[in-house]
């Protein structure tokens, strides 16, 4: 009887353990369900659950587990530094499977610590709608430049099914969708998918939402990815030099990139913090600034803005940040930096 006592006082111990366990690492994760609604035979239908690390140590993510085959998860980054950011992406397989799909992702990770994280992924694929291709794909945009993907929408159903509009929140798109072409117990529609020349730089990650006038499939959605080039880029950025001790000095690699060869011309921080060696009288397409920082004494996190000018008509400036954390035990530091499961009872 003692014996049974003394196992289950060790188990209510456990379980406040596991669950702060599991808080820590769900608290890097900035949504941990998502549901596709919807989605087209053969669509692609993936999405990205975005993580990053808030902690002084490293973050090792070991492996994903589904609960399903039509989920497949990948890792993106497996290791993560201190701010670093990396994702799950999940990919739902509209090819192989049809109708209502639900499954959970298991996420393991074994550094610092020990814990697991549930992601959870909904949708219901038809198998009487199907897009060709699968995703309005606009590859890489020149800044300034239009492109456009045309895609095929089919349904294999009733005669009188139609498409009443096409919706989407990006205002940076624009569709032009073709009369139905109507065969037995098949409709088919070319749908253009146009980026306009005005879009901001950067990824480009959205939907197209088609409403149809079926009730059982009020709407259905097509994914559309591409990537805006602008003529002058900066990467990484942030530029992250992770955990510091005051006053330690670390170096870091900037790539400062342009579409035609250009010369910097200066590179500033609004900080004395920041030492940039550069190459200005040499003009070339890609420049590689390393970029060296003394960690302030104060701990805590810092942040510093950094200014690019080049000779680049088309662009002629950029910027980007430079960021990290020094290690202290102010209440600063342990605000910004606090190290994962330190309030965890005792084992």
């Amino acid at each position: 009887m003692f014996r049974n006592v003394a196992v289950a006082i060790a188990l209510l111990t456990l379980v406040p353990a596991a669950a702060s366990a599991k808080e820590w690492a769900q608290k890097m994760f900035q949504a941990t369900s998502y549901d596709f609604g919807h989605v087209a035979r053969g669509a692609k239908a993936e999405f990205a659950f975005e993580l990053q690390n808030v902690y002084e140590e490293e973050v090792h993510i070991a492996d994903v587990r589904t609960s399903c085959g039509c989920t497949t998860p990948t890792i993106t980054k497996p290791t993560l530094k201190t701010w670093e950011k990396g994702s799950i992406v999940a990919t739902l397989n509209t090819r192989s499977f049809v109708g209502q799909r639900n499954s959970t992702l298991t996420v393991v990770i074994d550094k610092p610590y020990y814990a697991e994280v549930h992601l959870t992924i909904a949708g219901y694929i038809h198998s009487d709608v199907d897009f060709q291709p699968g995703v309005a794909a606009l590859g890489d945009v020149e800044q300034g430049t239009t492109t456009e993907q045309e895609v095929t929408v089919t349904y294999r159903g009733r005669g009188n099914w139609q498409i009443a509009d096409v919706r989407s929140a990006n205002t940076n798109l624009e569709v032009e969708l073709g009369e139905p072409i109507r065969q037995p117990g098949v409709v088919s529609y070319k749908m253009t998918v146009r980026l306009k020349a005005n879009a901001s730089a950067g990824i480009l990650q959205d939907q197209l939402t088609l409403v149809t006038n079926d009730q059982r499939m009020p709407t259905v959605v097509l994914p559309v990815e591409g990537r805006v080039m602008p003529p002058l880029s900066v990467s990484p950025s942030p530029l992250l030099f992770g955990t510091l001790a005051p006053g330690q000095t670390a170096t870091k690699q900037l790539v400062i990139t342009g579409k035609q060869p250009f010369k910097v011309l200066s590179i500033s921080a609004e900080n004395d913090g920041l030492q940039f060696k550069t190459s200005p009288d040499v003009a070339k397409k890609v420049h590689l600034v390393p970029v060296t920082v003394v960690a302030p004494e104060q701990p805590g996190e810092f942040h510093y803005a950094i200014s690019i000018e080049t000779d680049l008509a088309s662009a002629t400036k950029a910027t980007c940040q430079a960021r990290g954390t020094v290690r202290g035990d102010s209440p600063t530091a342990a605000a910004t930096s606090s190290r994962p499961l330190e309030s965890l009872p005792q084992r």
